[in-house]
């Protein structure tokens, strides 16, 4: 694709990294099978290929308008088109400066601002979050549905191990998961115990960064993502092997450090370093013989279908990672079709955009309980919520399974 990019950001990074972006789209349109938006709405610009037109032209300084900021508001970054792209377009790079640069020239309305504001200021601090939560549980029993089926039922988080190994590993916590799912990482540390591992929460790590960077606040997400190298560090110098994520979402986060804080003089390496240290649980376990642990049987007959997020197969092109280590514990799982496809959560989305969130977590529930599963399982946190709230059926981390299986 040709470019001829306005003064305004020709010579800046961001500039720079957009050309290079869409010098390499070929506007070839494979995306569009594949973008869950599209195959929804049915209008060019609500999918990949429309939506890089409508950046390019903001980059090459032509007039847009709040339909462009309607049009790319509406991309879940679900990632789906990266996958599917046969030139290696980094589209959500592309998408993160198009809406940076939209949100600085089209105004948004004073609800919207004022919602967005509220989200990025409590979803990623427990401290404010857990009491608001605390209190939709204390009063669901009298809400309407619509609203009960969003608070999730309250969950008391069983202990950690208490056992010293001398691997170590560093977990993040994460803010809205530590206190909807506390029972997610206690699981991992049980899993990880087994294996002669210690799992080590730091408490002055939060947020990944995630919800301000998608929000396009971007140096408070910096700020986050500063916070947590500074709390892991000393961690990470006394010899820890890995910074195990079980929420996908802030894994491809976490993982994209290095690129993100790479014009950071005083945080560029370390960055880099804690991307590399990143895994997702799933990765750690694959890396490991746990095939040795006992299984208490739970396992039999149990059929269980895996909700892959966008996150894992898509951010961090991880797949089949997850089935294989269910499978080799002994669980069944289900065929779903069209695994590819978002469930609509997409960390905010399913608040900013409730009606297309809605159709998409329809469908999905449809495809995931087509052969009639026992349980459902996820890998991220608002995944896990956002199925539950309309699924007949449990939801539940996937390994919160392997922890019962073994325990």
């Amino acid at each position: 694709m040709q470019t001829n990019l306005a003064e305004f950001i020709k010579n800046t990074p961001e500039g720079k990294e957009a050309d290079a972006i869409l010098r390499s789209c070929v506007h070839c349109g494979f995306c569009t099978a594949t973008c869950p938006t599209y195959q929804l709405l049915g209008d060019e610009l609500d999918g990949p290929r429309g939506r890089i037109y409508l950046i390019k032209q903001l980059l090459e300084g032509k007039e847009i308008s709040i339909k462009t900021q309607q049009h790319l508001d509406r991309c879940l970054t679900c990632r789906s088109c990266e996958t599917t792209c046969p030139s290696g377009v980094k589209y959500s790079r592309l998408l993160d400066i198009g809406r940076l640069l939209t949100e600085k020239t089209v105004p948004r309305s004073f609800l919207d601002k004022m919602t967005r504001n509220w989200l990025r200021t409590i979803l990623p601090e427990p401290k404010y979050f857990r009491p608001l939560l605390l209190l939709g549980q204390a009063v669901r029993g009298i809400m309407p549905g619509a609203i009960r089926n969003k608070i999730p039922q309250r969950q008391t988080a069983k202990s950690w191990p208490q056992n010293q190994h001398q691997r170590k590993m560093i977990v993040l916590q994460g803010c809205v998961q530590s206190v909807a799912t506390p029972n997610t990482n206690a699981a991992v540390a049980r899993v990880l115990d087994k294996l002669a591992i210690s799992l080590i929460a730091i408490p002055e790590a939060g947020c990944c960064g995630a919800v301000s960077h998608h929000l396009s606040a971007p140096e408070q997400g910096l700020n986050y993502m500063r916070n947590n190298i500074d709390a892991w560090w000393p961690h990470v110098e006394a010899g820890a092997e890995a910074i195990v994520i079980t929420a996908s979402g802030c894994g491809a986060v976490v993982k994209d450090y290095g690129h993100l804080l790479a014009n950071d003089p005083a945080y560029a390496s370390k960055a880099q370093r804690i991307s590399e240290l990143c895994k997702d649980v799933s990765e750690v376990l694959a890396a490991e013989n746990f095939s040795a642990l006992q299984n208490t049987g739970v396992t039999e007959q149990l059929k269980v279908a895996f909700h892959s997020p966008c996150t894992l197969q898509h951010g961090q092109q991880i797949n089949g990672v997850v089935e294989s280590i269910l499978q080799q514990a002994g669980f069944q799982l289900t065929a779903v079709p069209n695994a590819h496809l978002c469930c609509g959560s997409a960390g905010t989305y399913s608040i900013l955009q409730p009606e297309i969130s809605k159709r998409l977590l329809h469908n999905k529930l449809r495809a995931l309980q087509t052969q009639k599963p026992d349980v459902i399982a996820t890998a991220n946190i608002g995944c896990q919520l956002h199925l539950q709230s309309q699924s007949p059926v449990p939801i539940k981390h996937w390994i919160e399974l392997l922890a019962a299986a073994i325990d």
